[in-house]
């Protein structure tokens, strides 16, 4: 998931969906938060960094690994639309499903996708 710690609905329904989805399918999928400034302030890493990490694991507490998209660069290669933006792909690397959003839909088409995936032999 693309996110970033200034984007409320990444803080409060974004980042909380992924952790509840790490918690439920992290055996079988791997899951990958990426911080970028795509469509946000850009910042040096040296102000970034510490920023995202104390997020990670002192508030947010997650789980799973976070990247860093400095210049935009990586969200805007996959066309994102803006954070949260959600990527799921095949074990190939196939992009599966490209997701924009936090609400209830998104989270929906989400969980549907991953159940679907972890019961394909």
């Amino acid at each position: 998931m693309f996110f970033n710690v200034e984007c409320a609905a990444c803080v409060t329904r974004g980042i909380p969906f992924l952790k509840r989805l790490h918690h439920e399918y992290g055996g079988q999928v791997n899951v990958l938060g990426i911080h970028t400034s795509r469509g946000h302030r850009l910042l040096e890493r040296d102000r970034v960094e510490p920023t995202v990490r104390r997020f990670a694991e002192s508030f947010a507490k997650l789980p799973f690994p976070v990247a860093l998209d400095l210049d935009g660069h990586i969200a805007e290669t996959w066309q994102t639309e803006g954070t949260p933006h959600w990527l799921a792909f095949a074990v190939d690397g196939t992009l599966l499903r490209s997701v924009y959003g936090s609400q209830e839909n998104a989270q929906t088409r989400l969980e549907y996708l991953l159940a679907e995936l972890v019961q394909r032999p």
